[in-house]
């Protein structure tokens, strides 16, 4: 059993978790990650959020890519009638 570094719990059961995995703290709710045997630290929910912010933007710069090339298109369209 391991123990929660933000409450003191210390009957946190890791038997069904591996190394990597990521839990709540039964008792404070914590977001944590299993380290090794019975040793957990706090999980990074900050970089997980920063992460998902970079998906997002992501995907926004696509949509404005296509945006701009169907603009160009049309400009080039317009030019060759002329």
């Amino acid at each position: 059993m391991a123990t929660c570094p933000e409450c003191e719990f210390d009957e946190i059961e890791t038997a069904d978790y591996e190394e990597g995995d990521t839990f709540s703290c039964p008792e404070c709710g914590k977001n944590l990650m299993l380290l090794g045997a019975d040793e957990v630290e706090i999980a990074d929910d900050e970089d997980e959020d920063l992460d998902d912010d970079d998906d997002e933007e992501d995907e926004d710069e696509e949509d404005v890519d296509e945006d701009d090339i169907d603009d160009d298109e049309e400009t080039l369209d317009e030019d060759v009638d002329e």
